[in-house]
């Protein structure tokens, strides 16, 4: 099969396919032939830095989801033929992940998908949805009647929330420091330009969803209401932890820090996703396809975020509008 395979630091620029052996089956892995997988934010970090660290399997097939159909289901419940999704786990990191025409996964990983939706559609789901909603409904508790700031609202993530947080009735303020995409958050009932400080820029948002992470978390405490929730659950600006944190004096009276981890899903979690796009008659965010032949181009067109919104990979052509 062909597969993407890093065992250092990797650029876009220097990513390749490769033959390798499909994987033989074993008990408790189910082997699933891939139809699409959406990229992540997570997987660049992994290229361009973590793939140094001794906890990640090397050589190593990236890629923590994936959408298609289970072809070997060894021991599991699954059948062949069953139409599945794959996300997180150790997926891409601890053992080969999605950049390759079939994986071999760990079946309690591996989740049966009930939907009438296209591939490329299906993709963009996994790791996106499951990590939005658990902060938003999970973490944050959105209500109709709240204010949500969300910060970092042009990554795939902050499109998904902006999405999901209106179909609920929120109003919401969008903040980017991109001001060149803008235009790609009409939805939102505000939108206010990210120079890394935005205290006293925002007024009313009672609910906070940031996906910077510890760079702007800080200011993002300050920027909420007395009484309001901000929740941390990415990490897109590039900053991993915060140094001499003092929750007594850094947290603001009044305010609440949680945040989500969105590493151990489950099939009640993805009933939940495709239940609410269905009753909500939405249709995933897709920024852009690409054919698994350019997974390189994808690749870069990740890490200089060119797309708006969730980058798809199709393992076969697929007619997208």
């Amino acid at each position: 099969m062909k597969a993407v395979v890093i065992d250092k630091v990797t650029p876009a620029e220097d990513i390749r396919l490769v033959d390798v052996p499909i994987p033989e089956v074993i008990p408790g892995w189910v082997l699933v032939k891939i139809k699409a997988f959406g990229l992540n934010y997570s997987e660049k970090l992994l290229r361009i830095s973590r793939i140094t660290h001794k906890s990640i399997k090397k050589p190593l097939i990236p890629g923590t989801e994936c959408a298609g159909l289970i072809i070997d289901p060894s021991d599991s419940s699954f059948k062949k033929g069953d139409k599945v999704i794959a996300f997180m786990g150790g997926m891409g990191r601890q053992y080969d992940g999605s950049y390759a025409e079939y994986a071999l996964l760990p079946a309690d990983h591996v989740f049966h998908v009930d939907s009438d939706l296209e591939w490329p559609e299906i993709a963009a789901v996994p790791k996106t949805y499951f990590t939005a909603m658990g902060a938003l409904f999970g973490s944050l508790k959105i209500q109709p009647e709240d204010t949500l700031l969300i910060r970092g609202a042009t990554c795939a993530m902050g499109y998904v929330a902006l999405q999901i947080a209106k179909t609920v009735g929120c109003k919401v303020i969008a903040a980017t420091q991109r001001e060149e995409k803008f235009g790609f958050l009409e939805d939102a009932d505000v939108v206010i330009p990210d120079d890394g400080r935005i205290t006293g820029k925002v007024f009313g948002a009672n609910k906070a969803i940031d996906l910077i992470g510890p760079k702007s978390l800080m200011d993002t405490l300050t920027a909420v209401e007395p009484g309001g929730i901000v929740c941390c659950t990415a990490l897109i600006g590039g900053v991993y932890s915060i140094e001499d944190f003092n929750p007594l004096k850094d947290i603001p009276n009044g305010v609440y820090l949680t945040g989500f981890d969105s590493d151990n899903p489950t099939q009640k979690d993805v009933d939940n996703i495709f239940v609410f796009l269905d009753q909500n008659n939405l249709s995933p965010s897709v920024g852009a396809v690409y054919d698994f032949t350019n997974i390189r181009e994808a690749l870069m067109d990740l890490d200089s975020v060119k797309t708006n919104g969730k980058i798809v990979v199709m393992m076969e052509d697929f007619d997208w509008g």
